[in-house]
């Protein structure tokens, strides 16, 4: 199967695919303009940056790429606004929002033109958003990596969302090869958003040693863990989630980060320390199939093997 474009607004991504958002600056520049520059949307994970490292970095993948950038921001934040602002006076391409729902960012969006793509994972919240404006929806079922809004698998989600919404639905959770994305597109999708995969790649900031735990994942290893977000959220077992999992871990100083927070241990702390290579106490967000990822790939290379695997089946 050929895999189709995907349009959202005025934007025409060649390739259906949107690389998801992961912070604490796991996709920043480098990570979104590869993915941008064959043909995919790029996004930037915007959650726990200032303003002007967002600049930044909305600045230095343009440089990198004609392609499509986006940003993806928690509006758990409490600079959640504030970001979406920065970015769109930054002319970015377009704001995708999960772990929560915010009606106000609607208006930010219309003002400027800026598509809005909220992250939902019920009917009900897909036919709000397409109420409220938004451009289109990514569709997020309980397999995917990081905060989790619902326990149906993605499998399930996509028709009933689909029949359900006019605009462009994109799915997320749990794929990671071409068959996965002809699966999703069959069942009604227009595109997919992928995150682990990406992870998992030569151009993710991932420290080195980050990238090496995500290989050594077994199934049994991927649990879920109480964010202090108050939503779930999906990981993979280190000595750090097993304390949290067994009881709170009070951060001794607090940055303040998001508009409510439960304070059973600092989240944008402990995703930092992972993303800069702390196993074992820092939080590694991870999707449900991690252990299908065998060897870390260029994004080159991750969409040549998509292609070719999605254009193999009729």
């Amino acid at each position: 199967m050929k895999l189709p474009e995907l349009k959202i607004g005025t934007k025409i991504a060649k390739v259906p695919i949107i690389q998801g958002g992961m912070a604490i600056r796991l996709s920043t520049a480098r990570l979104a303009a590869a993915v941008a520059n064959q043909g995919g949307i790029g996004l930037i994970a915007a959650s726990g940056m200032s303003n002007d490292e967002l600049r930044y970095e909305i600045r230095l993948a343009r440089s990198l790429t004609p392609g499509i950038i986006g940003i993806n921001i928690m509006v758990a934040a409490k600079k959640f606004s504030e970001i979406i602002k920065t970015a769109i006076d930054e002319g970015i391409d377009l704001v995708v929002a999960g772990a929560g729902f915010s009606r106000d960012m609607f208006g930010l969006g219309k003002e400027s033109g800026t598509p809005i793509v909220p992250i939902v994972s019920s009917v009900k919240l897909a036919k709000i958003s397409q109420r409220l404006g938004a451009t289109a929806i990514v569709v997020e079922g309980k397999e995917a990596g990081g905060h989790l809004g619902t326990s149906t698998s993605i499998k399930e989600l996509i028709p009933n969302i689909r029949a359900a919404v006019d605009i462009p639905v994109v799915a997320a959770g749990g794929v990671l090869s071409g068959q996965d994305i002809v699966d999703l597109i069959k069942m009604g999708a227009d595109g997919v958003q992928m995150g682990s995969r990406f992870a998992a790649s030569i151009e993710s900031n991932a420290a080195p040693a980050l990238k090496e735990f995500y290989l050594k994942a077994r199934p049994e290893d991927i649990v879920v863990i109480h964010s202090p977000v108050g939503l779930p959220g999906r990981a993979v077992r280190n000595p750090f989630a097993e304390r949290i999992m067994n009881g709170t871990v009070p951060p001794k100083t607090c940055d303040n980060c998001l508009k409510a927070c439960k304070h059973n241990f600092c989240i944008i702390r402990a995703l930092i320390r992972a993303q800069q290579g702390d196993i074992e106490t820092g939080l590694v967000f991870t999707g449900e199939y991690i252990s299908r990822i065998k060897e870390i790939l260029s994004v080159k290379e991750i969409f040549e093997q998509l292609q070719a695997e999605a254009a193999a089946i009729n």
